[in-house]
């Protein structure tokens, strides 16, 4: 009796998988507020671009397109391409945001950038916001301060408690891109105004254990009209803060400690040494 035998069936070779092209790609109108204060000639005027839509296309990759293919005179700035630098702050349909974390994709088939306002502009969609954080990082002494005439650099440092450590890297994730100081409605009122980011870094160095200051220091560079008193607590600063920061809590909670200060005078300056207080004029 003859063996009854089944053969396998050959494999069939697999077979190559082409992801289907996306149609849903647009032709995107940009108008761009075009102006370079160098140039006596240039006038501030809204110049609009077409631009062919790509799969997660971001307004830094279409800018980019921009001044590759179509004008290289636009200036805009970039660094990271990640949200950490913050360098492409700018506004995007009136309403403050990176360029690198803004995919087209979330925009209408025509939008319109323009520079964030407040700050020194350079020329189209570049400001100069390090100029005008410099200044107020010297206006609130936004470094640690210690009681040590001499600093023992070979010192070792001592261990921080993780979920301090955790708290002080929430409000240092700040990467001083301007929005917050664009969106403030006080700001436009109060040039002099040191803004959400001043509050914040207040906070930071205030959970920090190694700066040496009390409230009595800190109510030297923050209890003023241009300090946390000025905020009328409109917190566009805390809805358009690209990182997330909890700007409306520490703006609060500065402001409660402040007033406490200011009040009671419950605690005295104990620094062996402070940096004056000044304003400083770059030229």
């Amino acid at each position: 009796m003859a063996e009854n035998t089944k053969t396998a069936p050959e494999a069939k070779p697999a077979e190559k998988v082409t992801p289907p092209a996306s149609s849903n790609h647009r032709t995107l109108q940009v108008s761009i507020l075009r102006y370079n204060p160098a140039d006596s000639e240039s006038v501030p005027h809204l110049q609009t671009y077409q631009v062919s839509e790509t799969d997660s296309m971001t307004l830094y990759i279409l800018l980019n397109e921009l001044r590759d293919t179509q004008d290289p005179s636009l200036q805009f700035d970039f660094v990271c391409r990640a949200g950490i630098c913050g360098s492409c702050a700018m506004l995007v349909n009136g309403k403050p945001a990176l360029a690198c974390r803004t995919l087209t994709r979330d925009l209408p088939d025509h939008f319109t950038l323009a520079p964030l306002p407040g700050f020194e502009l350079i020329g189209d969609l570049s400001v100069n916001t390090g100029k005008w954080m410099r200044v107020m990082s010297e206006r609130i002494q936004a470094w640690c301060h210690v009681n040590e005439e001499q600093i023992n650099f070979n010192k070792i440092e001592k261990p921080m408690d993780p979920k301090l450590a955790e708290d002080i890297y929430l409000l240092d994730r700040c990467v001083e891109c301007g929005c917050c100081v664009a969106s403030c409605g006080n700001f436009r009122m109060r040039p002099d105004f040191v803004g959400a980011v001043a509050i914040n870094k207040i906070s930071r160095f205030r959970l920090d254990p190694r700066d040496h200051r009390n409230d009595a220091d800190y109510y030297e560079v923050m209890g003023t009209e241009s300090g946390v008193f000025g905020c009328m607590t409109l917190l566009a600063c805390h809805d358009f803060c690209p990182k997330d920061l909890p700007l409306k809590t520490q703006i609060a909670f500065i402001r409660r400690k402040m007033a406490e200060q200011g009040i009671t005078g419950k605690e005295k300056r104990t620094l062996k040494r402070v940096v004056p207080l000044r304003e400083l004029k770059l030229d």
